[in-house]
């Protein structure tokens, strides 16, 4: 299983995707919306109660887990191709 790190972590969707996977099942199980954190203490006091709950870091791992494959090819490893790019491919 290898994974073109290098190529994931300069294309911003990577980013988008990675945490949206940690937010929303916090906001979830915290039976929160984006618009329920008006203030930065709010915001603090929700991901300090997710850190102290085993159920709440296991949903976020499953989430960044399934955020990490290409299910474009077998596995979760990426594809021989993708392991040759330096940067994000592009279209043509």
């Amino acid at each position: 299983m290898k994974i073109n790190w290098k190529v994931r972590f300069t294309n911003f969707h990577f980013y988008i995707q990675l945490a949206l996977a940690i937010f929303v099942p916090i906001l979830a199980y915290a039976g929160l919306t984006a618009q329920d954190l008006t203030t930065w203490p709010t915001l603090f006091n929700v991901f300090a109660e997710a850190v102290r709950n085993p159920y709440v870091l296991f949903t976020v791992a499953v989430s960044v887990y399934n955020s990490i494959p290409d299910n474009t090819t077998k596995g979760i490893g990426d594809s021989q191709q993708v392991l040759t790019y330096n940067k994000p491919k592009g279209d043509k």
